[in-house]
C-alpha cells in the first residue's frame, strides 16, 4: 500500500491518548476534562506549527470502557442474552468517552471527525478481517482529522470482542505505513527499576528486549486490554512488520510533551526495530 494515496501530508502520525490519561481510571466514567482541553491546543499548535504533517488520533476508553467490559467479559466473547446486552453498554461507554474528545478537539478548532471502528470492522477470534478504509483514507486526504478508539467489534468466532486502540493502529499501520506511533499515557517511559521510577529506558530494540522484560509490569487499574508489557510486544511485533517506523512510549501530564512528540522530539522510551546512535539502555527521569 503506497501510503501516499491515504494522505496530502509529507510525514504521518499516530497519536494515542491513554485511557489513563483522559480519564480518571479509578472512578468509572470520569473524564479529565482540563487535560482534554489541553491536549487538543497541543494538537491544534502542532498541527499550525508543522503544515506537513498527518495525523491520525486515537484514545483509550479508560474509566468508561474498560470497567463495563470487565463486568460483563466482552472482550473473551459475546454469546448469551446478558453478554451482548454488555457488548451494548461497552458500546455506550467507549462512544460516551469519545464525544467529550470530539467536543475538546473541536473546541480546539481541529476538524476531527471519529470514525468508530464498532462500524466499519469485522474480528475473527479477536483479529481484524475486514475493515474498509476508504472513508479514513478520504479524510486524511482532506486534511481532517480521523478519530478511532478502542470499541467494541462483532468477532466472526467470538460473535463480539473487543479492540484497543494499539491493536487498530496494528493493522492501520501496515496499511498506512506513518512515520511514528506515539502512545501518550501517565507513565514517562518504561521504566528499568520499577516501581522506585527513577531510571527510564530509553531504547527498546530486539537486541536488549531479554534485558527489558523483567521491568514490565501490567497496569495499576482496571485495563482489560493489557497494560505495559503488552504495549511493549505489541509494539515491537509491529516495528518489525512496518520498516522505518519508531513507536513512542511516554506521558501526556507534562504540558508541551504531546506538542513536542508531534513536532518530532524523543521524549520517552523509543521502541525500533534497529539501534540508534545513542548507545545507552536507560537514563534519569531526574538527573
Amino acid at each position: 500500500m503506497d501510503r501516499d494515496e491515504a494522505r496530502n501530508s509529507s510525514r504521518l502520525v499516530f497519536l494515542k491518548l491513554g485511557g489513563s490519561l483522559i480519564t480518571e481510571k479509578d472512578f468509572p466514567r470520569t473524564a479529565r476534562f482540563q487535560t482534554l482541553d489541553r491536549l487538543a491546543g497541543e494538537i491544534a499548535a502542532a498541527l499550525g506549527e508543522d503544515t506537513g504533517l498527518g495525523l491520525l488520533v486515537g484514545h483509550g476508553a479508560g474509566s468508561f470502557g474498560h470497567v463495563s467490559a470487565e463486568k460483563y467479559g466482552t472482550r473473551d466473547g459475546v454469546d448469551t442474552p446478558e453478554e451482548w446486552r454488555g457488548f451494548a453498554e461497552v458500546w455506550w461507554d467507549a462512544s460516551a468517552l469519545n464525544r467529550l474528545v470530539m467536543e475538546a478537539l473541536r473546541a480546539a478548532g481541529l476538524p476531527a471527525v471519529a470514525l468508530p471502528a464498532s462500524a466499519s470492522v469485522t474480528a475473527r477470534d479477536g483479529a481484524v478481517v475486514s475493515w474498509d478504509l476508504l472513508p479514513l483514507k478520504a479524510a486524511l486526504r482532506g486534511g481532517l482529522l480521523p478519530v478511532v478508539y478502542g470499541d467494541v467489534i462483532f468477532d466472526l468466532v467470538r460473535g463480539g470482542t473487543i479492540l484497543s486502540t494499539e491493536e487498530l493502529f496494528a493493522h492501520l499501520a501496515e496499511e498506512l505505513r506513518p512515520d511514528r506511533i506515539l502512545l501518550a499515557g501517565i507513565e514517562p517511559g518504561v521504566w528499568r527499576d520499577y516501581p522506585a521510577c527513577t531510571e527510564l529506558i530509553y531504547e527498546i530494540t530486539p537486541g536488549n528486549i531479554a534485558e527489558v522484560l523483567p521491568f514490565l509490569g501490567g497496569s495499576k487499574a482496571t485495563d482489560v486490554t493489557g497494560g505495559m508489557a503488552s504495549k511493549v510486544a505489541e509494539s515491537l511485533a509491529l516495528v518489525g512488520k512496518v520498516p522505518g517506523l519508531e513507536v513512542e512510549i511516554f506521558s501526556g501530564e507534562e504540558p508541551g510533551k504531546v506538542l513536542s512528540a508531534l513536532l518530532g522530539k524523543r521524549v520517552g522510551t523509543a521502541i525500533r526495530w534497529e539501534n540508534s546512535v545513542n548507545p545507552g539502555l536507560s537514563y534519569n527521569q531526574n538527573p
